[in-house]
């Protein structure tokens, strides 16, 4: 799992070991489909591969995580060899506004903006509890005007989203985690199995948004459920099936997968963090893609995190084949003990040269593929 850190752009692990990324297999759709602009072709909608998976990074947009620029992911592309047919990036609730400039950025450099929309205000600090857009502010509709804006700015925009809401909820992290909002009590039953406090509000809250963007006909986001591979506190009411919103809701599932960022942790193989994450939130759902929406590595010598990508690039290949796309978090910090967290592919030569490598594979389709939709449609995956 991770976290954003005190400052945002800073991610601190409060565990180790962990669970794993993906489900789902979407086409969405026919297989030549021309991959880019569709600028006279009409509304299109973003193909999941039916085979590879996409490329895709977080490139140390700094503080807000939102600030992106084309030099950045030129540059990003350049070191690595690879375009980038995913850029994720953050789109906090304290900006108070839909990020038109940034996903501009994004589709003119040829990628998929990946939104992690968060209900979070300013100064973006973890562990803090819930702030202003605390959920049943939210329920309440007190940031239903908020909501219709950026709701119709998206829509305006036009071409294909990737939004994910409230991530990593089964986490203490975040001021939406389940955590805070009752946690373990029952609250009811259904289907014989006990309902709790905590994810029902969230999984409320999460249907509430989606519901209020959706009825501004902003059909072109693709909605993601992205939870954190490792559930802390790791019990029974914060597993991630108490907080699928259901199918009608979901576009595509998504993990965070960390190996070890801090100096404290044990270091174990990406196969170790993934693995058990990726058949849990498979069993969500048979169909949906997966998409490693968060993954990384901090450099710990005599650690070998170049063997670590080599390996998670090649499990995900032959292991995972429900993984759709990949997004690396690429960044480095500070932590509060004078150590750093260097999750960064070039962390060292040989890193980069095995990221590299790996993502030399034709597997890894580094450009959005897509296919024409129809204007009146309710929603992006067909529902």
């Amino acid at each position: 799992m991770f976290t954003r850190g005190s400052s945002v752009g800073a991610k601190a692990v409060l565990g180790f070991v962990a669970v794993v990324v993906f489900c789902g297999v979407l086409c969405a759709g026919c297989k030549n489909e021309e991959a880019a602009k569709g600028k006279d072709q009409g509304p299109v909608a973003l193909v999941m591969p039916d085979k590879g998976a996409y490329t895709g990074a977080y490139v140390d947009f700094g503080e807000g995580e939102g600030n992106v620029t084309y030099d950045a992911l030129t540059g990003f592309e350049k070191m690595t060899g690879k375009h980038l047919a995913i850029v994720g990036f953050g789109n906090f609730w304290g900006e108070q506004a839909f990020p038109l400039k940034t996903v501009n950025i994004v589709s003119g450099y040829g990628a998929i903006p990946l939104l992690y929309w968060s209900p979070w205000d300013r100064p973006y600090d973890e562990n803090h509890g819930p702030d202003r857009f605390n959920l049943p502010s939210i329920l309440a509709g007190k940031w239903d005007a908020y909501i219709d804006q950026w709701a119709d700015a998206a829509r305006n925009y036009g071409k294909p989203l990737l939004v994910s809401w409230g991530l990593e909820m089964n986490g203490t992290w975040f001021p939406w985690s389940g955590v805070y909002y009752g946690g373990g009590k029952v609250i009811g039953h259904k289907n014989g199995h006990p309902l709790y406090a905590g994810p029902e509000l969230v999984k409320q809250a999460y249907r509430y948004v989606v519901d209020r963007v959706r009825a501004r006909k902003a059909t072109n986001i693709l909605w993601g459920f992205h939870a954190n591979h490792y559930t802390m506190p790791h019990e029974p009411w914060n597993m991630m099936a108490n907080y699928y919103p259901g199918a009608a809701y979901v576009d595509w599932l998504g993990l965070s997968v960390y190996g070890k960022m801090l100096r404290s942790e044990d270091w174990c193989a990406f196969y170790d963090v993934m693995d058990g994450p990726y058949k849990e939130i498979c069993q969500l759902d048979p169909k949906k893609p997966v998409i490693l929406a968060e993954w990384g590595v901090g450099e710990f010598p005599p650690a070998d995190k170049a063997e670590y990508f080599t390996k998670a690039l090649a499990d995900i290949q032959t292991k995972y084949p429900r993984v759709k796309a990949e997004v690396y978090w690429h960044e480095r910090w500070e932590n509060t003990d004078g150590s750093y967290s260097n999750l960064r592919v070039n962390s060292s030569p040989e890193a980069l040269d095995a990221f590299r490598s790996g993502m030399a594979s034709p597997y890894w389709i580094d450009r959005p593929q897509f296919r024409l939709r129809q204007k009146s449609a309710q929603h992006p995956s067909g529902k």
